[in-house]
């Protein structure tokens, strides 16, 4: 797809006998880009691309942007996300692990992932420690920056952090932006399995056009009587705002 590309949506689309709703259900968002899309955060849009990419590729993808193992971080007890087996056959599990589904994965990994979006396509390992000196000023250690391979090109990096920003400038992510800044962002509402309990998050960047901070706040089964709508836009996007 490219910033060109139309996307129908009419508040549903069905997969293997499966329903699977928008969050603005019919009559949906109707005609929109790609831009629009992200900024509307449109599931029925994002399972087209998925469909598209097809199994084995977005498998690729999800290998290649270090969703499915340790980032390698430097300290203990780091957890690895869960990948099931079935996305690599099901055209229902790739429905669903298009718009962020049926799959787990840590804040770490995610945030690592979604650097890699807008940094021009490097992913890095994560770290805590950059540099350790001696009491003589003597550089004992020093974290090796290179990245651990580049996921995406220079150019689709580019055309992620427009649509990110277009997000924050004009869709779902509203409430993260930043007066006096360029902001990207992406909001994100996830079903705890069967419980009906959610979690909610925002990631957002800046300065869109040249990233140099990325934030990550997640929400674990927010209230539903906050008098807010359950969602990562209305509840957290302004947290990452005042950060």
């Amino acid at each position: 797809v490219d910033l060109n590309t139309g996307f129908y949506c009419s508040g549903s689309v069905k997969i293997e006998g499966e329903t699977i709703n928008c969050s603005k259900r019919a009559p949906g968002h109707g005609q929109q880009n790609l831009t629009q899309a992200f900024a509307n955060s449109c599931n029925p849009a994002f399972i087209n691309i998925g469909l598209r990419i097809g199994n084995d590729k977005f498998y690729q993808y999800m290998l290649d942007f270090g969703l499915t193992e340790k980032t390698g971080v430097d300290t203990t007890g780091e957890a690895s996300g869960f990948v099931n087996s079935e996305i690599k056959y099901s055209t229902l599990a790739l429905a669903c692990y298009a718009f962020g589904q049926n799959f787990n994965v840590t804040p770490l990994a995610l945030i690592a992932a979604q650097a890699a979006c807008v940094n021009g396509g490097y992913l890095h390992t994560p770290y805590l420690v950059e540099q350790i000196v001696d009491s003589d000023g003597n550089i004992t250690y020093q974290h090796d920056n290179t990245p651990v391979r580049q996921v995406v090109s220079e150019e689709t990096s580019a055309h992620v952090r427009e649509c990110l920003e277009y997000v924050v400038s004009d869709g779902t992510g509203r409430n993260g932006q930043v007066k006096g800044y360029r902001v990207g962002g992406k909001t994100g509402t996830a079903d705890k399995g069967q419980t009906g309990d959610l979690v909610v998050s925002f990631v957002s960047f800046a300065p869109a056009d040249d990233p140099q901070v990325i934030i990550l706040v997640t929400m674990d089964t927010p209230s539903r009587s906050a008098g807010t709508s359950v969602s990562g836009g209305s509840m957290v996007a302004p947290v990452n705002s005042k950060i």
